[in-house]
């Protein structure tokens, strides 16, 4: 596998915000956001290659059981991401995959909870997202819509109202945004969404 990085932190957002977590950032993306807070990862060549076995060795050395795939988009390399989720699996990991819905996940579902990002129109990379894939989440998942102002959250009403997805739905906004505006958006629209702050950016962690 191509790993950019291996580390302990809390998990600062979706379902399982405020856990301590190991995360696998994996390099390489198949999109380029032009909020992306992680660029670093966006390049294959940025990361370093790791056989599986040695990303399991890495992780059981943290002594935790809650291990989160992030990237990057990880399942560029879902083969890898596979077999690593049935290894972490086996050894009792509770695992959580952040991806950008445009791979189909479903190989993972019986290993790993999804964190589903549907792309803005500020991201740059609108509809790029397979919304098809939103009727594969469960309860246990999570769909974000990361938010700039008004027409992203217009854009993913719109969504929500289409899909009704199953699982928890949030609204995440960009860095520097105005959260207040995007808050009192949820509520004049009575809409069936959490507002989600970044908590690991609130705390001054990564």
């Amino acid at each position: 596998m191509k790993i950019v990085e291996i580390f302990t932190s809390i998990q600062g957002e979706g379902i399982h915000q405020g856990k301590p977590c190991i995360f696998v950032r994996c390099a390489g993306c198949n999109l380029a956001c032009s909020w992306c807070d992680t660029p670093y990862a966006q390049e294959r060549d940025s990361g370093e290659y790791m056989a599986v076995p040695d990303v399991i060795l890495r992780i059981t050395q943290e002594k935790l059981t809650y291990a989160c795939i992030t990237g990057g988009e990880p399942l560029l390399q879902s083969e890898e991401v596979l077999t690593l989720c049935r290894q972490l699996h086996d050894r009792g990991f509770l695992i959580e995959i952040e991806t950008n819905g445009t791979i189909d996940f479903s190989p993972l579902l019986m290993y790993a909870s999804i964190n589903m990002d549907v792309k803005c129109p500020s991201s740059g990379e609108e509809g790029l997202s397979k919304t098809n894939l939103i009727s594969l989440l469960r309860p246990g998942d999570a769909l974000t819509f990361v938010v700039r102002d008004r027409e992203d959250c217009q854009f993913a009403k719109a969504i929500i109202s289409q899909k009704k997805p199953a699982c928890e739905v949030f609204f995440s906004p960009v860095e520097g945004s105005d959260g207040r505006d995007i808050a009192g958006f949820i509520c004049e629209q009575n809409l069936p969404v959490r507002l989600e702050l970044q908590l690991h950016k609130y705390i001054g962690i990564r």
